[in-house]
């Protein structure tokens, strides 16, 4: 009797252990998952340089394009143009010596 009364109680207090546990051990898995979202990975660090980069260079290309637009336009006697084409010149230059991302 008193083993079959053992067994009951096992069988009972298995979910209780298990609901204590996870309880107890919420706390410790909620600062894990702050941490994790806080802090940058050095994979996570790379691919943010590395995007950052090709949009950099998306964008001087794109200004490059818009360059030799305005200097055929400067070369063709429109003087707007002639004033585009040292504006761009200028920012590819700005882009070109900014830092690079980290």
């Amino acid at each position: 009797m008193r083993a079959i009364v053992t067994l009951l109680a096992m069988l009972f207090l298995s979910g209780c252990v298990s609901t204590a546990a996870s309880i107890i051990t919420a706390p410790v898995r909620a600062v894990g998952r702050v941490a994790d979202l806080a802090t940058t990975s050095q994979s996570e660090s790379d691919e943010n340089r590395g995007r950052a980069l090709r949009e950099r260079e998306e964008q001087i290309g794109r200004l490059d394009r818009q360059r030799q637009r305005a200097t055929e336009k400067c070369d063709d006697g429109d003087r707007d143009a002639c004033s585009d084409v040292a504006r761009i010149e200028a920012q590819i230059e700005d882009l070109q010596g900014a830092p690079t991302p980290r």
